[in-house]
């Protein structure tokens, strides 16, 4: 992982990639010791786990057609927050997800993440799964 850059990064852009689960072009913005905790399931430690957790993430969705019905990314300075609603369509059916990916950066770096996700119905967003 290179070192931080003097350069200024778009954190919103960075936090929208990752939350979209085009890790590539977010990856190389973590900081060595970020904190992943996604709430009610499990709290990752440094990059090695988030890379790792990641690549998992999109070997699992391989198979899997992923549509974006909602995405709102607000940022103010070093947090950013991405609220989305998505479908996924795959060898099972199609499952729904509403969630919210919130990044704290530090020194152009992903310092931490917390991530809270519901499954919902696919076509009703507000309701429980059927």
């Amino acid at each position: 992982m290179a070192e931080p850059s003097d350069q200024p990064i778009d954190p919103g852009a960075v936090a929208l990639a990752f939350s979209t689960h085009r890790f590539e072009d977010a990856l190389g913005h973590l900081a060595k010791d970020v904190r992943w905790t996604i709430v009610g399931f499990m709290v990752l430690e440094g990059a090695d786990a988030v890379i790792r957790t990641c690549r998992e993430t999109r070997e699992g969705l391989a198979d899997t057609v992923t549509s974006v019905d909602r995405c709102v990314v607000a940022a103010q300075g070093d947090v950013v927050a991405v609220d989305m609603f998505s479908r996924y369509s795959g060898p099972n059916g199609v499952t729904a997800v509403a969630g919210c990916d919130i990044f704290e950066f530090a020194d152009n770096r992903i310092a931490a993440i917390t991530s809270y996700a519901v499954q919902v119905d696919p076509d009703s967003a507000g309701a429980p799964p059927s």
